[in-house]
């Protein structure tokens, strides 16, 4: 018999009282009540994110939670400041005395008094001279007094957070806008005399009009008129092959259309929350093909739409996309600088894979279109951005995986509310006038999803935390900083951007050791970039910055870059030919995988 030096186990003692049952009770105890913390831990987690869930889908994504915090901040401030409750009550007191002057000035005159305000210049809901009429100048004047007072009483309040300040004036603005005389039939006289004149025809119409929009929503079909714009067919044709492909990206090589071309590559990365093909509309509004024409060779990447499948894919993630498709170009090029240019965040995702060290010798020069680095003047999508806001949207797309693109659409149409939202609901459903489509207007409603990871990476580290521009953010599991990136930078804002603010925009100078031209375009965050030669009414102004000048604030840049009139493009290009080499025979193109605008651009 072996021989073992195990103890015998001691035998549990069957009374209640016994001394083992005694030592184990307590730990016993400890356990379940352990699990069953944890059970009702789980359980309450989930019960509040279903919650959250189901109201962040009626509040476009915006937290009540924030809101309400939001107001107390103002409401408990104001509470406190005497001498601002004695200010904005003077100033009604005031406001009421300038309209009962316009009222008497008007009866006395006929309803034609002048105006006692008049709209901010961007403002067009009352430009017609319908509005001058009686009563519907009162109707006007009043909304815009009391607009103001509201301005007045929601901003430079002493000791309120700047964001809850902003978060105030802008649910204020909202609310003032959806009850502005210009969105009811009895008081727009545009909307009144239509209605006369047809007799009620452009309400049947806009009845149809509102009828056909929500069908079309419910089963996802895109807005009338986008059919005439298809993909492949009207837009995104620039003749080219896909030539790499992976699970995030495709990459298309644009067929050349000169006889030679700089041999330095064109690489255009668009941000992953839209479809490429902003570059590539219809043939007059190409930069596409503008650049093959000017004689580049251009690649782009089209962005694989994510599904829930992708709910964990990262920032990094997409960081390795940008990277393969630069590893791409540069096998198709061997021993060619690259030109990269990256619109918005795909701007904002360039300028990480740059400052990544191994991708350096690869690029020849940076363009950023559009593109914040720095996010603490990152204009109103700050709005949307605070802890209570990115658990809110953690929530939502913890069922789907992704953030839907309604959502996306939505916040963005709530900053331009009296463009997007109300005007164009007066003009579809009171008018009974379909606006035209454009092929940029069809690209807008051709959304995307963004998975859970990324998004609220995005926000929280890009946004809330700022911790590209604070050296913070990791790229293959190290920080990287601005000052890594020793190319020729090229940088664009647009004047009345309201995603990326140009003077955010302007920020990236200070952060790197660069030589930095800066072009101011005019127009919006997308028709300031979709700015074709011919187009009328363009206008840029431009200042090259070397890496040894001192640095020109915003202002004192704007009184001192020269002013160009027409699109900004040729000026780009002009600068990429600078820095390139004499043109040469093309690249070869390598075995294809399909025919541009390849797959990835037709997902749903």
């Amino acid at each position: 018999m072996l021989e073992t030096d195990e103890r015998p186990l001691p035998r549990a003692d069957p009374s209640p009282d016994g001394a083992a049952w005694s030592e184990a009770r307590p730990r016993l105890e400890a356990a379940a009540s352990a699990d069953d913390e944890r059970d009702l831990h789980a359980v309450g987690t989930a019960i509040d994110e279903a919650f959250h869930a189901g109201v962040a889908r009626l509040t476009v994504g915006l937290s009540p939670a924030a809101l309400a915090v939001a107001w107390m901040d103002w409401g408990i401030h104001l509470a406190f400041s005497p001498g601002k409750r004695a200010e904005v009550t003077a100033k009604a007191v005031r406001k009421g005395e300038r309209l009962a002057g316009f009222v008497l000035r008007s009866v006395l005159q006929k309803g034609d008094a002048k105006p006692c305000i008049v709209p901010l210049p961007q403002d067009r809901r009352f430009d017609d001279t319908a509005w001058r009429h009686w009563p519907f100048s009162l109707y006007a004047r009043s909304f815009l007094l009391a607009q103001q007072w509201w301005h007045n009483a929601t901003t430079d309040v002493p000791g309120v957070d700047r964001a809850h300040e902003n978060l105030v004036a802008f649910t204020a603005r909202q609310l003032l806008d959806g009850i502005a005389p210009s969105n009811t039939v009895a008081t727009d006289p545009v909307v009144l005399e239509e209605t006369l004149r047809s007799g009620g025809a452009n309400l049947v119409e806009g009845w149809l009009n509102t009828a056909e929009d929500v069908r079309r929503v419910l089963t996802g079909q895109a807005p009338v008129g986008a059919e005439a714009f298809a993909v492949g067919r009207d837009v995104a044709s620039t003749p080219g092959r896909v030539v790499a492909r992976t699970g995030l990206i495709e990459l298309i090589q644009y067929a050349p259309a000169t006889v030679a071309v700089r041999p330095e590559p064109v690489l255009i990365v668009p941000a992953w929350i839209m479809k490429f093909y902003i570059f590539d509309l219809s043939p007059e509004n190409s930069l596409v093909r503008h650049l093959v024409a000017a004689g580049f060779s251009v690649f782009m990447i089209s962005w694989h739409n994510p599904g829930p499948a992708d709910r964990d894919l990262s920032l990094d993630d997409d960081r390795l996309g940008v990277m393969a498709a630069l590893g791409a170009v540069a096998a198709i090029q061997p021993g060619r600088r690259i030109h990269a240019a990256g619109y918005c965040l795909g701007g904002t995702l360039l300028s990480i894979a740059a400052m990544a060290r191994d991708a350096d010798g690869r690029l020849g020069s940076l363009t950023l279109l559009a593109a914040q680095i720095d996010f603490t003047e990152a204009g109103e999508l700050t709005l949307f951005v605070s802890e209570s806001e990115i658990r809110f949207l953690k929530s939502l797309m913890r069922t789907t995986g992704t953030l839907d693109a309604r959502q996306m659409a939505a916040a963005f149409r709530l900053l331009r509310s009296n463009d997007l939202i109300w005007s164009r609901s007066v003009n579809s459903y009171l008018l009974g006038r379909r606006e035209p489509m454009t092929d940029l207007t069809a690209w807008n409603a051709d959304t995307t999803r963004m998975p859970a990871r990324m998004q609220s990476e995005y926000l929280r580290r890009l946004f809330l935390d700022n911790d590209l521009a604070e050296g913070r953010l990791p790229a293959g599991g190290r920080p990287v900083a601005l000052t890594d990136i020793r190319v020729p930078v090229f940088a664009v804002g647009t004047e009345r951007d309201h995603v990326a603010p140009w003077r955010s925009v302007f920020k990236f100078g200070p952060l790197t050791h660069s030589e930095v031209t800066f072009l101011l375009a005019s127009g919006g965050h997308n028709v300031g970039i979709v700015s074709p030669p011919g187009h009328p009414n363009r206008h840029y102004r431009v200042q090259t910055r070397a890496a040894h000048d001192p640095y020109l604030d915003p202002d004192l840049w704007m009184r001192t870059a020269r002013r160009g009139d027409g699109s900004w493009w040729p000026k780009w290009t002009a600068w990429l030919a600078a820095r390139s080499c004499p043109p040469e025979a093309p690249p070869d193109c390598p075995a294809d995988l399909d025919s541009a605008p390849g797959r990835y651009v037709l997902e749903s």
